[in-house]
């Protein structure tokens, strides 16, 4: 085939340019096809006359660009022609020869399959960065082209520039991206509980899911605070935002609530003194909270919210309760005054705290997706973690979620046989009087014994019990009540009056004929604290961890 009867459809502005230099089209011509005299002076001083691009001498023009150049004809793709600079990338091709045979290297890249279609379709079409055999990157366009003579017969020619700097640096780029990210997650893992405490009475488990591919991070977290006496505080968040600023406040924040929960405060308290921190840090910054306290005594969650999700509980039955008020505005918001609710979390009950990653979505109602939570919380069944990973599963969260996901799952698992008895309470009411010191302790040995407590446990349980009573007598006022639990893991030993006055730890004098029944308790004892309870009082505490059997 005779190359130079091939043309290429040129883009308009050759098209253009062309009219402008033809002088059958130009717009200088008078209708009877003279020129101007003072025009002709004008294109004769002014410049010379442009060439056509049909007057160009095609070949010596494809032979001198830096882009590899081939041209193959006819549906069986034979090669007609290719450049100086294809030559020089891969030697001379056997001119003729079927291009799978002659063209050997476009073979890896896939550049075969678009010839066909470009031959069917007679449209460009164009593949992108695709590394060939020698090592290079190229952009390989394909166009359709046509017999000069009119025969109707196609061809294509195969346009390929080499882009191995720019591939190469989009590489280096995707790396450091890679890498960044890598950064910012280990930065907001790092900033996460890398363990989560284990409550005696609870089961707990906790999962988190880094949104989308790039290296902003979220302020995604959650927490499991042990407050000593058998409760546990409860915790997830989430800071606006995302990148490092986002997950440096998160830190500040989860920081604090650990200072805050030692505090042993209701939860209320707690988030109206993050809300205030919340502030200082970043008065731009604001993110939303739930605060949670369960006590195995009573049997409920008592929470509250900034501005944060609902908590879903779902009882052994597999009816999902939402836990909707109080809310109160997100942290850093300041000016409000946060309260608690409560809900039941009954043995055999789980409970759910989530961001908003887990149900949020743009195409639908945030209620949409808290609902198709429930639904999927209903019939999810097994350990927390399982149910974390059900729950996940089910929103849909994968690996290019585009929000930050955390779920923080909690059990009170209904015990019994063998397990129950490890798990047992014991109460007495006290009354004021000579009387109520020695019938509380009378009221522990006996308890202590039928628990089947070694001698010397039982004796630091006694002498424990009776230092707290003591206290109680002569600094508070009734009601009081004496309790005692035992878990598999602890003794727990806790005495409630209706003064608000918290005891502390003081050196008594010599003479001092007071003031060492708290430093007695918290010598004999693993640990020991105090906290004011809802009804004006207060509640003195203490424990010991159990011998491994």
């Amino acid at each position: 085939m005779n190359f130079t009867r091939w043309s290429a459809r040129l883009p308009g502005t050759q098209r253009r340019a062309a009219a402008r230099t033809d002088p059958a089209v130009s717009p200088d011509r008078r209708p009877d096809g003279s020129v101007p005299a003072a025009r002709v002076e004008q294109l004769t001083d002014e410049a010379p006359p442009v060439p056509a691009v049909d007057d160009l001498p095609v070949r010596d023009v494809l032979g001198r660009v830096p882009a590899l150049v081939a041209l193959v004809h006819g549906p069986d793709h034979r090669l007609a022609y290719v450049n100086d600079a294809y030559v020089a990338a891969f030697g001379m091709r056997d001119l003729g020869a079927r291009a799978r045979e002659a063209l050997p290297e476009l073979d890896e890249p896939g550049l075969f399959p678009l010839l066909d279609q470009v031959q069917r379709s007679g449209r460009p079409r164009t593949l992108k960065s695709r590394k060939a055999p020698d090592g290079r990157s190229y952009t390989f366009t394909c166009t359709p082209v046509t017999e000069g003579d009119g025969s109707g017969d196609r061809g294509v020619l195969v346009f390929a520039t080499d882009v191995t700097d720019h591939a190469e640096a989009a590489a280096r780029l995707r790396a450091s991206e890679r890498r960044q990210r890598e950064t910012a997650v280990t930065l907001q893992r790092s900033l996460l509980p890398q363990e989560l405490e284990e409550p005696d009475d609870l089961r707990v488990a906790a999962t988190y899911h880094p949104g989308g591919t790039e290296a902003a991070v979220g302020g995604d977290w959650y927490d499991v605070i042990t407050l000593g006496g058998g409760r546990t505080a409860l915790v997830i968040g989430d800071v606006m935002g995302r990148g490092v600023r986002a997950a440096a406040v998160m830190g500040q924040l989860r920081t604090a609530v650990r200072a805050y929960a030692r505090l042993d405060l209701p939860p209320h308290e707690v988030l109206q003194l993050l809300d205030g921190l919340a502030t200082e840090i970043d008065a731009n910054q604001i993110a939303t909270c739930v605060y949670a306290i369960h006590d195995p005594n009573e049997g409920r969650l008592v929470y509250a919210s900034a501005g944060h999700l609902p908590i879903l509980v779902r009882d052994e039955n597999g009816t999902v309760q939402r836990a909707d008020e109080p809310t109160g505005p997100p942290l850093g918001t300041g000016g409000w005054v946060h309260t608690s609710g409560s809900i039941s979390l009954a043995p055999g009950s789980t409970a759910v705290l989530y961001t908003d990653g887990l149900v949020e979505r743009r195409d639908e109602d945030l209620d949409e997706g808290i609902a198709a939570l429930e639904r999927a919380l209903s019939g999810a069944t097994g350990t927390p973690q399982v149910i974390c990973d059900r729950l996940v599963r089910s929103a849909g969260v994968t690996p290019d979620h585009d929000d930050d996901v955390a779920v923080l799952v909690l059990q009170h698992p209904a015990r019994t046989g063998a397990d129950a008895e490890l798990f047992r309470n014991a109460a007495l009411e006290l009354l004021g009087g000579v009387e109520a010191a020695p019938r509380a302790r009378a009221f522990a040995s006996g308890v202590l014994a039928s628990w089947r407590f070694p001698p010397d446990l039982h004796d630091l349980g006694v002498l424990a019990t009776s230092e707290l009573v003591a206290n109680s007598l002569q600094h508070g006022t009734p009601p009081m009540r004496l309790r005692l639990r035992r878990t598999d893991r602890r003794l727990i030993i806790e005495v409630t009056d209706g003064d608000d006055h918290l005891p502390r730890r003081r050196r008594a004098e010599p003479g001092d004929e007071s003031g060492r029944g708290i430093a007695i308790v918290a010598t004999i004892a693993t640990n020991w604290g105090s906290r004011r309870t809802p009804g004006g009082g207060k509640a003195v505490w203490c424990e010991f961890v159990l011998p491994k059997p």
